[in-house]
């Protein structure tokens, strides 16, 4: 591979990084073309933040800055306040926002298993049927004490982020308490089939990553490799969840410690078959990648027969084959639950997302919000949002959305709608549940390692997003938005609103885009000291 080649391969590898939004070319509308004057209020800037958006590195870009007092409206900075900026994965902010209000902060996902059929003594003659309903985790994160746990940097960015890492729940927790209760319910013969239910949405593929009713390790199977003790020996492989007929094998061989490691996926047409290759220092952590789950009904199917089996129930039908959804029933009137599995609260889902700036779950939210009007259409959960939006008193003409997570080309949002949401929730009583969810500067989710030591440190709770992708014209990176949205802890119980972005600014390589969000870090940090000793 050339030079150049690798180069490129490299930046493509990295643009998912905390919240980083990988959107190929980025059209011309995407970029400023110049920094136009400052409007309205921010003649007292502190020239520490000054001299960050005056680098040269931001020569072709625009800013936008906003910081104002909920309680009493006071604004303390603004620039380029209702202008349309580019948010990334800031705009997680209304979708998550959207689905909570929906649904309610309180709300649980019941996934029940219905016998379908006659039972005869401890023989079901029909089907078991799983219904799915939208749960993002199905058990695959819940701590005992029902929180749902994730890490720093999620599994699913493990094929573009180094340091990627597992939660140590078994992802199939809430497949096999399902299997258990079907045991425990008397059944020990299924005459007949196991079937997932997937009614509740229509897959929506303009939504990216496409959320599905049943979700199972987000719809991956995770591979870690382990190195071996000295060069030349083969690397250890784990994978996870072990499901009939996925199969991984590794070549990945163990190379000397500081020598580079280069771990490539390749999977079969259906997904099934998983190839590792490459290599992996000695003495270094182990490496995680992940590859797709093509049909999430079908390995579903699989992993609940198989669950079933090791609880002691016995399933006629083959453990391998294509979800039989021509077997569904009409209604489930006069089918008795036999199992039903109970998520965490929808408020544990919502700190998921905004920690790990989860794309699939904020996807799977505007689904959601079209099913609680009823409809198996996911785009009709954007009205929904809509009245949500309205009702919050954020000017939906400053917004614009065509997913949940922010990766679309076309979604916009001003600085004053999003603290506009922000602002919404300091007035409810789910104020601080909503702040804490965010990621905390210098403490966890995908601010974790910015800021670590400085004073501002766990006083900026926000949501970054970055929407970038390759220059090739000049082997950059064009970082078309990168901005940063929360709140500013400016004495103790009293929280100020903020937003901080940069439109059409570029990168040479990672270690630049890295640098955009610490600048968006190091920028609210000075916001929040600056605050705190005004008051």
């Amino acid at each position: 591979m050339s030079p150049a080649a690798t180069r490129r391969r490299s930046r493509r590898r990295v643009l998912s990084t905390l919240g980083l939004l990988l959107a190929g070319s980025l059209t011309a509308t995407g970029l400023a073309r110049a920094t136009p004057a400052p409007s309205g209020k921010d003649h007292d800037l502190d020239p520490r933040i000054s001299s960050i958006m005056d680098k040269p590195s931001y020569r072709h870009a625009r800013w936008g800055l906003f910081q104002q007092d909920p309680e009493s409206g006071e604004v303390t900075h603004s620039r380029n306040a209702d202008q349309f900026f580019i948010p990334g994965s800031a705009a997680k902010l209304f979708s998550v926002s959207g689905t909570w209000r929906t649904l309610g902060g309180g709300h649980r996902f019941v996934t029940p298993v219905h016998a379908v059929g006659k039972r005869r003594g401890a023989t079901l003659k029909g089907d078991l049927d799983l219904v799915a309903q939208g749960d993002l985790t199905l058990g695959g994160r819940t701590r005992a004490n029902g929180t749902v746990a994730y890490t720093d940097i999620d599994h699913t960015y493990a094929n573009d982020v180094p340091g990627a890492t597992l939660t140590p729940q078994n992802p199939l927790a809430g497949i096999n308490r399902l299997a258990r209760q079907v045991r425990a319910s008397g059944i020990r013969h299924v005459d007949g089939d196991v079937v997932v239910d997937p009614r509740l949405f229509h897959r929506d593929t303009t939504l990216e990553p496409t959320p599905t009713p049943l979700i199972i390790n987000d719809n991956v199977i995770d591979l870690l490799t382990t190195p071996g003790r000295h060069a030349g020996q083969a690397a250890r492989l784990d994978w996870r969840p072990k499901v009939a007929p996925y199969r991984v094998t590794s070549t990945v061989k163990t190379v000397a410690a500081g020598k580079p490691t280069d771990i490539k996926v390749t999977t079969s047409a259906d997904g099934t078959r998983i190839r590792l290759s490459g290599t992996i220092a000695a003495r270094s952590a182990p490496v995680l990648r992940v590859s797709d789950v093509k049909d999430p009904n079908a390995f579903g199917r699989t992993a609940l027969i198989q669950a079933l089996e090791r609880a002691g129930v016995d399933v006629r039908a083959k453990t391998v084959a294509p979800n039989p959804t021509g077997k569904l029933p009409h209604s489930y009137r006069g089918a008795p639950k036999v199992a039903r599995y109970t998520s965490p609260p929808y408020a544990q889902y919502a700190k998921l997302i905004f920690k790990v700036s989860h794309n699939l779950g904020a996807n799977l939210g505007i689904c959601l919000m079209a099913v609680h009007a009823g409809s198996t259409d996911c785009q009709d959960g954007f009205p929904v949002l809509a009245k949500f939006l309205k009702r919050a008193h954020v000017d939906r003409k400053a917004v614009q959305l065509a997913d949940g997570r922010g990766g679309n080309p076309n979604d916009r949002a001003t600085p004053r709608a999003l603290t506009q949401i922000l602002t919404y929730w300091q007035h409810t009583s789910e104020a601080r549940r909503f702040r804490e969810a965010l990621p905390v500067l210098g403490v966890d989710g995908s601010l974790a390692d910015n800021c670590r030591h400085c004073p501002a440190r766990g006083k900026v709770f926000a949501k970054p997003g970055t929407f970038a992708g390759a220059d090739a014209l000049n082997n950059r990176l064009a970082v078309g938005g990168d901005t940063l949205a929360g709140y500013l802890e400016t004495r103790e119980g009293h929280y100020d609103v903020f937003f901080v972005g940069v439109n059409g600014a570029s990168a040479r390589d990672i270690q630049g885009l890295l640098g955009i969000l610490n600048d968006m870090a190091d920028i609210a940090a000075y916001l929040q000291r600056n605050a705190a000793w005004r008051r």
